[in-house]
């Protein structure tokens, strides 16, 4: 990952999807897009035909200021620029059917308000590394899944599934209708990693660095729990934290003999 810190790529024009009615015909035909980008002063009733698809198909929509859409090169814009998605959403319910078909044991990664490309992308290469079965992402309040992120994951995101939900509270009541428990990381846990049963079919929640684990989703998990750390530091990088409980994972589910 040399001097990846310093690497941002302006997408591709043939990544993009350019002009209002353009974005309107791809979100009908369900085109796969990572988001909508729109101008943020942009009104009238194509406008607000794409916040209601957009809405339907759970792409989230960023309003920027027209300098952010002219760094595009593109000057028809029309205050309206989609970008098709690098990777495929798989639908929840599907992979968890897929998954106990195969006669394995689920295995899930959440990310709740985890924002940095480099974290996501550290966070794909540990996961399927360790055999999770997808990473489930909100519509909204997550870095994009572009170019850098599959970088900085070594290409394991165009590997693991995705699964890009409206609400991880209720994709969390989705998982417990499956029988999955649900975990949440959390440094102030009382209970260490080491005495969670992760052999069992389970997710787990890890939060930003910066608020953690959303309160009201902490609360329908079925038990929290922490890294046991000795040295005295507030906290680990969410990706560096999302490696060690995996290894406890794959610990727990493959012993050594």
């Amino acid at each position: 990952m040399k001097n990846f810190r310093h690497q941002h790529h302006r997408p591709k024009k043939n990544t993009l999807i350019i002009g209002r009615e353009a974005v309107i015909n791809a979100l009908k035909e369900r085109k796969q897009l990572e988001r909508i980008y729109l101008q943020s002063n942009v009104h009238g009733e194509l406008i607000d035909e794409i916040k209601t698809l957009a809405a339907q198909e759970l792409v989230p929509i960023n309003k920027v200021p027209i300098e952010k859409l002219n760094g595009f090169n593109i000057s028809n814009h029309e205050g309206c620029i989609a970008q098709i998605a690098k990777i495929q959403y798989q639908d929840l319910q599907q992979i968890i059917s897929f998954v106990v078909e195969n006669g394995e044991t689920p295995l899930f990664i959440f990310l709740d308000g985890v924002t940095d490309i480099r974290n996501i992308g550290a966070i794909a290469r540990s996961a399927f590394s360790f055999g999770v079965h997808a990473i489930i992402i909100p519509d909204k309040g997550v870095g994009a899944l572009n170019e850098d992120a599959i970088l900085t994951s070594a290409g394991a995101l165009e590997k693991i599934a995705v699964c890009r939900v409206g609400s991880l509270m209720k994709a969390v009541d989705e998982l417990h209708l499956n029988g999955i428990k649900v975990f949440a990381s959390e440094m102030t846990a009382e209970t260490p990693c080491q005495n969670i049963d992760f052999s069992e079919p389970c997710a787990i929640v890890m939060g930003g660095e910066e608020h953690g684990v959303y309160p009201a989703l902490m609360k329908i998990c079925d038990e929290k729990f922490k890294i046991p750390m000795p040295g005295d530091f507030e906290s680990l990088n969410v990706s560096v934290a999302t490696g060690i409980i995996l290894y406890e994972v794959s610990r727990q589910r493959f012993p050594i003999a």
